[in-house]
């Protein structure tokens, strides 16, 4: 028998936001477009879910955090999600320098420009390079930053529906799966056709167009460099795609 369509929780709308990466310009443009949208909704309970990496690669993360740290929009409520990047930020701060080293070759080089650390020619493989790089960047950050990082959730559940940066293991039921995969996994995310218990809503992974499909749907359109930020708009039954 064919399950029932995913739905909404009664007379609520969500708008969930893919992977912004430092581009507080898109993200400025697509929450006008979803305030426009949400205007046109009867909705009462409207939901706003970023599914994290706010950081990294794009133009200015700092600005997007404190975008993030100013109220949303009115009659929203605001759900922030942990991506990998922000997996990364807190495992530097906190001093694992294997992690900085990933992070800076993934895209992180990029927060030290918006925190005004400037390492010049130096080695940021090296370890004293790395360890030195994070005690300036953990004084350059204001507190109110890093607690911002420190308390996104790495999932969220609403209706027939479940948010998550990166995916969920497959055949894992979701109050049990575990927080690295909820930030990281692809494979066998990514190919399963099972069930997961509600229809998951990701980014983590770039796709050209957004995925639907009946177990998951895929939102990272890889805004730092297409320009393209995307989000779905779920109410009800029904799915409409916004972007930039």
């Amino acid at each position: 028998m064919t399950p029932p369509p995913a739905r909404t929780p009664p007379d609520t709308v969500i708008y969930a936001v893919g992977d912004i990466h430092g581009r507080w310009d898109l993200l400025e443009a697509l929450t006008a477009r979803i305030v426009d949208d949400a205007a046109q909704r009867p909705a009462a309970t409207r939901l706003l879910v970023t599914l994290g990496d706010y950081v990294s690669r794009g133009i200015s993360s700092r600005r997007v955090i404190e975008m993030m740290l100013a109220p949303p929009p009115a009659g929203f409520t605001r759900i922030t999600l942990r991506g990998n990047h922000e997996d990364y930020w807190l495992h530097y701060l906190d001093g694992d320098l294997d992690f900085g080293r990933r992070w800076f070759h993934w895209g992180g080089l990029a927060v030290l420009h918006d925190y005004g650390i400037d390492i010049g020619d130096r080695d940021w493989h090296d370890d004293a390079t790395l360890a030195d790089v994070r005690t300036q960047l953990a004084a350059a950050i204001p507190a109110e930053h890093r607690a911002f990082v420190s308390r996104t959730q790495t999932s969220f559940r609403s209706g027939d529906y479940f948010f998550a940066h990166a995916g969920v293991l497959p055949g894992v039921p979701l109050e049990q799966q575990d927080v690295h995969d909820l930030m990281w996994i692809r494979q066998p995310f990514l190919d399963s056709t099972a069930d997961h218990g509600a229809v998951v809503v990701h980014g983590h992974c770039i796709v050209d167009t957004p995925v639907l499909r009946a177990n998951r749907i895929g939102i990272d359109t890889g805004a730092f460099a297409s320009g393209v930020l995307t989000c779905v708009a779920l109410e009800g039954e029904r799915r409409d795609i916004l972007q930039t």
